[in-house]
């Protein structure tokens, strides 16, 4: 069955705009919500939606630019093409081609917003907590102490899973000197948080005395 311009583009319109409201929402309100880390829980659900929708955006609008290249040659639909409509007319291709543009540009906005809202999340972490966490490898951390006596103390966490459900110190040069609060705090007490603000502690101490 052959669409019309207006309704096809209604359509691929109508898939992005879904795409930008789950993304700008997120998965869920920490605040409300409690978390419980299933192998798959609706976290992770909820962020594969999100993912296949964008992907199902990405794809309309390859096929849009696959669509405008072809009738801006003078060529034939191809056939993963021919039910997206019949456009004939310059003006309507020139439409199509604006729409497409369009649909990209609101893409590139859509990043930008992310990447802003990961550096004013990373800046508001680092002052509340006092560490600057950087993702290294995949499910590997780097904290750095807004203390830190040197620019190479930091420690490495290792999440066991992608959900960050459980964590690990794994070894560094800076850890080893810090042993009796690892001791203490990790292995006796089982807490990161614990051992996160004692280090801060002893960090800042050592700048007072100092």
């Amino acid at each position: 069955m052959v669409l019309s311009l207006k309704s096809f583009q209604s359509s691929a319109f109508s898939q992005q705009g879904q795409a930008q409201a789950v993304a700008l929402q997120g998965d869920y309100d920490p605040s409300r919500t409690k978390v419980l880390h299933f192998s798959m829980n609706p976290a992770s659900l909820a962020k594969q939606q999100r993912k296949e929708e964008q992907q199902q955006l990405q794809e309309e609008c390859e096929r849009l630019r696959e669509l405008v290249r072809v009738l801006e040659g003078g060529g034939s639909i191809p056939g993963n093409l021919e039910g997206v409509g019949s456009f004939q007319s310059q003006q309507e291709i020139a439409e199509l081609k604006k729409q497409v543009e369009s649909a990209e540009l609101k893409n590139q906005r859509l990043k930008e917003v992310f990447q802003t809202k990961i550096q004013e999340f990373r800046k508001v972490c680092y002052t509340l907590t006092g560490y600057q966490i950087d993702i290294t490898t995949e499910n590997q951390y780097r904290l750095t102490s807004i203390y830190a006596e040197h620019q190479g103390d930091c420690l490495l966490f290792k999440a066991s899973s992608s959900s960050g459900g459980k964590m690990q110190l794994l070894e560094t040069e800076f850890s080893r000197t810090i042993r009796e609060l690892i001791e203490l705090h990790l292995l006796r007490q089982d807490s990161i948080p614990a051992f996160l603000s004692a280090l801060t502690l002893d960090l800042f101490s050592r700048q007072t005395i100092a």
